[in-house]
């Protein structure tokens, strides 16, 4: 793996547009199984729903064995097979709002090549900032890490799991089944097999069931906010994934509030750490 050809895509960018419209925010909250409503224009996104535009609409001919575009587009060319969200920074700048023109220009911010337990790794940081309605300052900067592993070996023992913590003031538990991963990925026009391709994740990748989304994880703890906290603006938001979720076991999301800030983390069928993130409130709620 050349370290050196790979940081030459440092810098680089790339522009998507689209206009925000009603129906992905709506079939997103029947997803969540939210109380119908009316998503009229100027309706605000709830924080992370950007994620159901800028869609990747590559050809079916463009995609990889896993479901992915293939490598060497916008993103460098890793040569290793197994790629995951690892955790995003958020900065909310302005309401985002059904019936906005967006625009949305990303850049490759760094790469970064580390040798872990299991084999090499390689860290990729993408900066997307949103600008609505021609706007020239962004409404949202987002930070998105993406990591890539090698293929998993026969027998190769996972990282040790970290606990949970045991003091949350809020829980929420429910149990993510394969029409919620299948729901989420045509949402978010979202190939990876590893959501919906049972055959394939636990026959290629070897996991035990299919992996929720990290994405749609972190959209559950800020669901569990607005809950808790109805009407409540965000000035900020960070997320990493510690540990796979899987489909068809108990998880739970989790938040204590400690005045201005939120903590929120997820948790497995066992208890252990699987997300852990930071809500800033922008206003005392």
């Amino acid at each position: 793996m050349d370290e050196r050809e790979l940081q030459g895509w440092i810098g680089r960018r790339e522009t998507h547009r689209d206009l925000f419209g009603a129906t992905p925010s709506a079939a997103l909250a029947a997803t969540l199984d939210q109380a119908p409503r009316e998503w009229p224009a100027g309706t605000p996104l709830p924080p992370l729903w950007h994620w159901l535009y800028f869609l990747p609409l590559h050809r079916a001919s463009e995609l990889g064995p896993d479901g992915h575009a293939k490598l060497g587009g916008f993103l460098p060319p890793v040569p290793l097979p197994r790629r995951m969200w690892a955790g995003s920074r958020f900065e909310f700048l302005a309401p985002l709002r059904v019936g906005d023109a967006a625009e949305r220009v990303s850049t490759i911010e760094n790469v970064v090549t580390k040798q872990g337990r299991s084999g090499p790794l390689v860290f990729v940081t993408v900066r997307h900032e949103v600008l609505a309605n021609g706007a020239a300052a962004p409404a949202l900067r987002e930070w998105h890490d993406i990591v890539y592993r090698a293929a998993k070996r026969p027998g190769e023992a996972e990282p040790s799991p970290q606990p949970a913590p045991a003091d949350a003031q809020w829980s929420r538990e429910l149990v993510p089944d394969d029409v919620l991963l299948f729901r989420y990925s045509a949402l978010t026009f979202n190939g990876h097999r590893i959501h919906y391709d049972r055959r394939y994740v636990t026959g290629v990748e070897g996991y035990p069931g299919l992996v929720v989304h990290g994405p749609l994880i972190a959209t559950l703890l800020l669901e569990l906010v607005a809950r808790q906290l109805p009407g409540a603006a965000l000035a900020g938001f960070s997320f990493k994934a510690w540990r796979p979720t899987f489909d068809g076991r108990p998880m739970r999301v989790n938040g204590r509030r400690d005045g201005d800030t939120v903590r929120l983390w997820a948790q497995d069928h066992e208890g252990w750490l699987t997300m852990d993130a930071l809500a800033t409130l922008a206003l005392s709620a």
